[in-house]
């Protein structure tokens, strides 16, 4: 249902959407305008605004009123729902967000989700970590535009994204067990990334340059016609480091489109990332000389048909990891690993409308395959693969297929939603057979204003081939690892005005077989083991809309402030003398963000992050030696702004991160740079 009103500034039809379909007949698809959907930091989707067409470009922020949006699909089940029927909430970082954060890397962005734990080795995406609710790096799904990118050899190269900053149109955040919903990998949950699809023609040209000799610079062409849209960017940047051996080259290629017509839509995609850096202490804190380069490529296609009762989507998809490690930097004959990761996946997804609610069922199979001169089985040398570098050989790989099955069932009724499913999976890596996988999600809404959720899931990860195979003189893998397992509750309220939005929710995640690298005592090397781990915690999102509440001001728009606390517990008997990872968590983080309208023309936003991380890390000293001194980690707070002058097309920016200069340690004797200044500029054209 669409009311309109005449807009008494620009007088022009204001909108209010009541429903959106995703279909060519629909509203969105026929207004032949831009529709920007908006959302205020970390919070539930709810504000939009409707573009006044090309007269209306110079206008300030404070001219464009914004228009209540009772429903935007989200993905937090099988079947996509509304924001308001969802039964399990999600944190979506939107356009807006991206583009007024001091931020350059999808990593970078996620440090400001509450919720997220991102442990950076180097600077600007280079190598990170990220996890969930107190989980590890191997313990999340990563998605992009849907389609699963996570790499089976190491959650290290999960976060290689094939796309740019400036590609992404949002982020999905799905916290807790997800495997129900995105396969066997989602055990602490799932990060969807969604590039942008402009509705017009048109070109950007983005160029940034800071210290330590920073550059980065990209562009992207859009070509939308009635039934075809097609995107393609591509951007490099490099940087001396801003301590010893962390160079970076880093480029992006991404190519997207789709198209739609009566019967079906279509969706492609084809993606690389290619990285050069160095590793200075990334793997070992006793080497500051280690590099790495790596290459990622990827390609998906799929369609969706559209009958009212039942419609099928089709899924092919195909990612490929290359991996090239370097122990000492100008002599890689010292020692040195290659990888070559394959995956192959299809899937087919089928959902029904009854008049007893809307069903998903569907199935998936996915090849996970590795070549390497260090994971795996032995190869016989006559099957060996060249690496076409250094005269080496694959003489090592692994390969497993993973089977799953689906089926949801979501009741939608005026003040309930009930959200029923299980995933039956076969693996095989494993010898028992089918796993069964089942979850409930539920809310209740009494009033407009208010919202109840609890949720009940299990979740599974399989062990990484590194953590089967990877064996060097200070770790050692462990071939009988169990398949990690968890099963989490959680509940909370959401209440939402046009000024305030909050969002308060509650977990505990048993989990059994939990997988990390420990040492024993002060002497061991590490090993990869299976033990008992709980987390217990809660999370808070509260967004004021300050130009909501004071009218009278025009100054501050919008203020956020999140914060995250998480507690362990373990229950097995087992003696270690450290955890490498799972037990070095983050016990509080908050979050805060403000944003300014400075001028019609000139906004800023200030951004501050704290954190404070359990667990130590062995301390070496400047020579690389071991002091045999464990260290906690040391609680830290950075602040980060950028200013933007948009005039017409062209848009102005200088930022700067860790503008107080503080001492930042995400992973042990990796200290992270401190102030980084730089500006840039963007130059749109429309065609």
């Amino acid at each position: 249902m669409i009311t309109e009103t005449k807009h008494n500034k620009c007088n022009q039809t204001v909108i209010h959407w009541r429903r959106f379909d995703n279909t060519p007949y629909a509203a969105f698809c026929s207004l032949k305008r831009q529709v920007t959907i908006g959302v205020l930091s970390f919070a539930m989707l709810t504000l939009g605004f409707v573009d006044c067409a090309t007269a209306q470009e110079n206008l300030s922020t404070d001219q464009l009123q914004p228009y209540a949006l009772e429903e935007v699909e989200v993905t937090a089940s099988r079947l996509p729902l509304g924001e308001l029927e969802a039964a399990r909430p999600v944190t979506v970082l939107t356009r807006q967000e991206i583009q007024g954060s001091a931020i350059h890397s999808i990593n970078d962005l996620l440090k400001y989700a509450v919720g997220v734990d991102v442990r950076q080795r180097g600077g600007f995406g280079v190598q990170t970590d990220i996890s969930l609710r107190g989980g590890t790096f191997d313990q999340i799904t990563v998605l992009l535009n849907g389609v699963n990118i996570t790499n089976p050899s190491t959650g290290h190269f999960s976060a290689d994204f094939p796309v740019a900053i400036s590609d992404i149109e949002r982020i999905e955040i799905i916290e807790g067990p997800a495997s129900r919903v995105f396969g066997t990998q989602s055990f602490a949950g799932a990060i969807n990334i969604v590039t942008k699809a402009s509705s017009h023609s048109g070109a950007d040209i983005r160029l940034m340059s800071g210290q330590y000799g920073q550059f980065q610079g990209g562009a992207s062409v859009n070509l939308t016609g009635k039934t075809v849209q097609q995107q393609l960017s591509g951007n490099w940047g490099r940087s001396d480091g801003a301590v010893d051996n962390s160079d970076y080259i880093q480029r992006k290629g991404f190519y997207q489109g789709q198209l739609q017509d009566e019967a079906i839509d279509m969706q492609w995609q084809l993606g690389v990332s290619s990285q050069d850096f160095g590793a200075n202490t990334f793997y070992s804190a006793k080497y500051a000389d280690q590099y790495e380069q790596t290459r990622k490529y990827m390609g998906s296609i799929k369609g969706k048909t559209k009958g009212k009762t039942i419609q099928f989507e089709p899924l092919m998809y195909w990612n490929r990891t290359k991996d090239h490690y370097v122990l000492i930097r100008n002599n890689p004959a010292a020692y040195q690993n290659y990888h070559l990761i394959d995956v192959y996946g299809q899937a087919l997804n089928a959902y029904i409308n009854t008049p007893l609610g809307r069903t998903a069922i569907g199935t998936e199979v996915r090849w996970e395959s590795i070549l390497s001169t260090s994971l795996g089985k032995p190869v016989p040398v006559q099957q060996q693969k060249p690496v076409h570098k250094d005269g080496l050989n694959y003489d090592k790989s692994d390969h497993r297929t993973n089977y799953s099955f689906y089926a949801e069932h979501n009741i939608l009724l005026s003040q309930w939603t009930f959200s029923m499913g299980l995933m039956a999976n076969y693996n095989t890596y494993l010898a028992n057979g089918l796993d069964y996988f089942p979850g409930i999600d539920i809310s209740y809404r009494p009033s407009t204003h208010w919202k109840w959720f609890a949720s009940w899931n299990k979740g599974m990860r399989l062990p990484t081939f590194t953590d089967l195979y990877y064996k060097s003189p200070t770790t050692a893998g462990n071939l009988d690892l169990k398949a990690e397992k968890t099963q989490a509750w959680s509940t909370g309220v959401a209440y939402r005005t046009s000024a305030w939005e909050m969002r308060l929710e509650a977990f505990y995640h048993k989990g059994t077989d939990m997988i990390d690298w420990v040492m024993y005592d002060a002497q061991d090397i590490y090993h990869a083991a299976n033990f008992g781990l709980d987390n217990i915690g809660m999370e808070l999102n509260s967004t004021l809309r300050l130009g909501t509440l004071f009218p009278q001001q025009r100054f501050l728009k919008t203020l956020h402030v999140g914060y995250n606390y998480i507690h362990q517990k373990r229950h097995d008997d087992q003696a270690f003398y450290k955890s490498s990872y799972a037990m070095q968590y983050l016990r509080h983080k908050i979050v805060t963000e403000l944003n300014m309208q400075l001028t019609p023309r000139i906004t800023a936003k200030v951004s501050y992050r704290f954190q404070e991380r359990m667990g130590d890390y062995i301390a070496y000293d400047e020579a690389h030696q071991s002091t045999g001194e464990l260290v906690g980690y040391k609680p830290y707070g950075v602040i980060d702004a950028k200013v933007t002058y948009q005039a017409g097309a062209l848009q102005l920016y200088a930022e700067a991160n860790n503008i107080f200069d503080a001492q930042v340690i995400d992973v042990g004797n990796i200290p992270q740079p401190g102030l980084w200044a730089r500006g840039g500029l963007v130059y749109h054209i429309n065609w």
